[in-house]
């Protein structure tokens, strides 16, 4: 097993959660959103560190979380950028086994299972980077101007999430030439996909969902409602 390097970018804004603090430090079941995606990524025997991207303004509070926490496995923090980009490149370049594979999860996706890891990372054998997808249940129309140009064909799309998963040098690459070209990309395996690199997609988790608006608290604590009754069901069997 190839040593692998988690990287979490968490210094996004969050302007549209609506709050004055960074939304990944909001708790969920009496525990920060952040928080729990590091417990998930500390427990997990395939990753073996964790970089965090925070913004200077949160690093005293994400350093005084994570130390809290308990959290063993994050060795550094990066400093966000003005895009996710910026600061996903941040933390690739405090990576120093050159060798590694890099997963990125997004600090605001809390539900993260140990399975997804695991599919991940194993599926990226024979190409240049993996993410799961889930295939679209509504219509989609490409709009413009307030009016729909175009139904497409929801059978040959998906929504892609996190985790994403490379090896060191191949979006180490893209990341590098992408600065270089003035090239900015929301999502890591788009600066691959543009670079030529193929990109495997495997089946998602609907329960993975990012916690974007204050709406999302809500259906996350929903979901942990519901695994705490399975968890008690179980117990009771």
């Amino acid at each position: 097993m190839l040593f692998t390097t988690a990287i979490v970018p968490a210094g996004g804004s969050g302007s549209r959660f609506g709050s004055i603090t960074n939304k990944v430090f909001h708790p969920i079941g009496g525990r920060p959103i952040l928080i729990r995606v590091l417990e998930l990524l500390d427990t997990s025997w395939s990753i073996d560190e964790v970089i965090v991207v925070l913004r200077d303004s949160d690093k005293a509070a994400g350093k005084s979380l994570i130390e809290k926490g308990g959290i063993s496995k994050v060795k550094k923090i990066a400093r966000g950028g003005l895009t996710r980009q910026q600061s996903v490149h941040n933390a690739l370049k405090l990576i120093d086994n050159k060798a590694s594979v890099v997963l990125i999860h997004d600090a605001a996706r809390p539900f993260l299972s140990q399975e997804l890891i695991i599919s991940s990372l194993e599926a990226l054998d024979g190409c240049d980077g993996v993410v799961s997808g889930l295939t679209l249940k509504d219509t989609i129309k490409e709009v413009r101007d307030g009016f729909a140009v175009k139904t497409l064909d929801r059978d040959v799309l998906v929504a892609v999430a996190t985790p994403q998963v490379f090896h060191y040098g191949t979006i180490f690459d893209a990341y590098e030439r992408a600065a270089a070209d003035g090239l900015n990309f929301t999502d890591d395996t788009s600066a691959v996909e543009h670079y030529g690199g193929r990109i495997k997609i495997i089946p998602g988790e609907y329960n993975n969902i990012k916690i974007t608006t204050q709406e999302d608290i809500i259906f996350a604590d929903h979901l942990l409602a519901l695994a705490s009754k399975s968890l008690a069901a179980k117990r009771r069997r």
